[in-house]
Parts: C-alpha cells; structure tokens; sequence
C-alpha cells in the first residue's frame, strides 16, 4: 500500500509518496508561515489531494517537532509553530478528497523509524536515533516497537540533565544534553573558541565572515579540510554524543545508535569520538556487548519516509 509521508518545518513542507520498500515516487515541497496555522492544514490538504490524484494512496502521516498525543491526533505543543493542543489530523482530514486515515507523528520518532526499518538500523531489534540539529532529538526502538510512552512523548533525551547548573536550555531547564550535542552547541563553542583562540581562527572567520556569522556547515567544512581548531570542535561534539548514549545505553541496551542531521557530513571526524566517549562511560566496559554507533541513511527524506510508514502501520 502507497502512503503520503509530510515532514512539517517551521517554514517548509516537505512531502512525497512512499512505497512499502521506502521508496519516494514522487515529492513536493511548499513553502509555508509558522504562524498561520490554518494556512499550514490548507498546503497539507491541497498538495495530498494533488498527489492523490496521481497516485491510491491508502494513508497519511503527518510529522512535526513537538508533542504528540498518544492517539496520534493532536500536536498538543509545537516549538516552531503556533500550535497549542492542536487537532492537525482532524483539521486535516476535514480537507481531503481522499478518504483515508491521518495520524501525527513526531518527527524525530519518524526519521529514526526510517532509520530502522529502511536505513543503519534496519537488521536490528533495538535501536536509538539522535538527530543533531539546532535541538537534540530522539527516537527510541524497543523489540522492533517505537517507544511513545503512556502520554506519547518519550524519547525526549536532549533533555536529560547532563551537567548541574550548565547552559541554560530553551525548555526552561538547565545542563540538558542538547545544550552540549547539538548544532547550536556547535556554533556557540566555535564562535567562542575564535574570539578565545583568534590565532587559530583564520579558516572559520574565512568562512563565517566575523564570529556571530559562524554557523555549523563552516565548522564542519574546515575540520573536513583539516583545520585543527573545527577538527578539535567537532570531537568535542562527537565526545558528548557518545558519553551522554552512553547513559542511555545504561536504560536500554540499544544494539545500535545512529546518528542523523546535517552535521553527520563531518564523518569519521564526529563518528570516532562518539565511540570512544560512549566507550568512556559506558558502565561495566568488557563484560557487557558495545552498540555499534553509525551514520544515518536516509538523510533529509527521513521524516517523509518514516511518517508513512508509521501510517501505514
């Protein structure tokens, strides 16, 4: 069965339909206001009933960043749009042609659900997902089941408390892991490190222009082209990534732990410090099996993917 995945953004859509092998026939992409809520269900319905004339499609599932209802139909907090115990696939569904289940998705418990079924993890039982982009989002995989949690949203892990009294976090905490392993960690430790370290600044001002025009792709292009300030900056990301799994790890024993978002185009320049500070803190080292940490595959079509699969299922 044919499904509609939509990876909803804060300023884009991104849609396509999805076969059962997770491949994408065909996808669209709109652009849209965060604060214009009906205007978001209007683009959704219009470009489904557009590709629904072209394509049977049996469901549809709708991804976002936010909480999701454990019934799969309302985005009850949005942090990028103006949605508040919003009912989207009912909104949604209210403008379909098509007569077809809407279910809501997280999206970061979309694209990891690609990544298991189609992508890294698709030979393993259990398995985390960390996109690292602007936040640090999280999907769980448990017995090949996606974990939501009694309310529907587990999985939060940037916001495990990793460091008492550290950087103050937009979820109105502080010393949360997403402030240490994220893209905004990123830039806010190299912006700092070139007004620290000016003498080993050249490449990135280059790139950034001044030090608040630094952003996460200019660090990950000098440390791919060996500038040692972003190589050292990257392993610091990558350090975090791994020692923090690893405190997951102590819950769930995950086989595999993949890591998704734009920065995964530093490579083995994030991948080896992952492993080796997951290594570093993971509790009875030698007596117990090490989960394999890996890139992501799906890239940027993740979440599409992943939400119509999930509404298929």
């Amino acid at each position: 069965m044919l499904a509609i995945g939509v990876d909803v953004g804060g300023t884009k859509i991104a849609m396509g339909v999805v076969d059962e092998t997770g491949r994408i026939l065909a996808q669209v992409r709109r652009d849209t206001d965060p604060h214009d809520t009906d205007g978001i269900d209007r683009v959704i319905a219009e470009t489904c009933n557009e590709l629904g004339r072209e394509y049977e499609v049996g469901a549809i599932g709708l991804a976002a960043c936010g909480f999701v209802s454990a019934d799969r139909a309302t985005m009850a907090f949005a942090p990028n749009i103006a949605w508040r115990d919003y009912p989207l696939a009912k909104n949604v569904s209210a403008l379909l042609e098509l007569d077809v289940p809407v279910v809501v998705e997280n999206d970061a418990n979309a694209a990891g659900w690609a990544e298991f079924r189609f992508g890294a993890g698709r030979d393993a039982t259990d398995m985390l997902m960390l996109t690292i982009g602007t936040g640090l989002g999280g999907a769980v995989i448990v017995g090949r089941e996606l974990v939501r949690g009694r309310w529907g949203v587990a999985a939060e892990v940037g916001h495990m408390r990793v460091v008492p009294d550290g950087h103050s976090c937009g979820c109105g905490h502080s010393g949360c892991w997403e402030q240490y392993a994220s893209g905004s960690a990123l830039v806010r430790e190299a912006r700092a490190a070139v007004v620290a370290l000016p003498h080993r600044s050249a490449r990135l001002l280059e790139l950034g222009g001044t030090s608040q025009g630094i952003e996460g792709p200019h660090v990950t292009k000098a440390a791919a082209e060996g500038d040692s300030l972003a190589v050292e900056l990257i392993a610091t990301l990558g350090r975090w990534i791994g020692e923090g799994a690893a405190s997951v790890a102590a819950l769930l024993d995950p086989e595999i732990i993949v890591i998704g978002g734009g920065v995964c185009a530093a490579g083995d320049l994030l991948l080896l410090p992952a492993r080796k500070g997951y290594e570093s803190q993971l509790s009875a080292l030698g007596h117990r099996p090490v989960a394999r940490i890996e890139l992501a595959e799906q890239g940027n079509d993740a979440g599409i993917i992943g939400a119509a699969d999930l509404a298929r299922r």
